[in-house]
């Protein structure tokens, strides 16, 4: 992965972290630290390993643990929507058409999620595509 590619990640995860903490803010206050804890953390697993993805020689590994990692936020995030956590705003269900926002609120994660999911499967094919070359 070239460094604008680097930098691009980074900042499509930062916008999907400020995004994910102000919808798990609004999550029903009995989640507060059960699925809403576990989203987060999941996430900055996630934020981890692409660091660490970064910085290693011999990424395979690494990157095969990030898309994982990805892939527990989604199905954590797919949860969260099918219990209905995003028809909440502030520990309490929206008080207008809830549904609507909740799948605006979910739309809106899953495409940064699946966008983050597409850059992590390039790096990891670009990856695999470099470490068959030296073979």
């Amino acid at each position: 992965m070239s460094i604008h590619s680097e930098a691009e990640l980074h900042r499509k995860y930062v916008a999907f972290a400020k995004l994910l903490n102000i919808y798990l803010n609004h999550f029903p206050k009995h989640e507060k630290y059960a699925l809403s804890q576990r989203i987060r953390d999941t996430a900055y697993e996630v934020y981890d390993l692409i660091t660490e993805a970064q910085k290693r020689y011999h990424k395979k590994t690494t990157l095969t643990n990030l898309d994982i990692r990805h892939q527990q936020l989604r199905m954590q995030l797919n949860l969260a929507n099918e219990l209905e956590y995003y028809q909440f705003k502030d520990g309490r269900r929206y008080p207008d058409n809830p549904a609507e926002v909740a799948a605006k609120r979910y739309l809106a994660i899953s495409r940064h999620v699946d966008e983050l999911g597409r850059m992590i499967g390039g790096w990891l094919q670009a990856e695999k595509a470099k470490q068959s070359t030296t073979s």
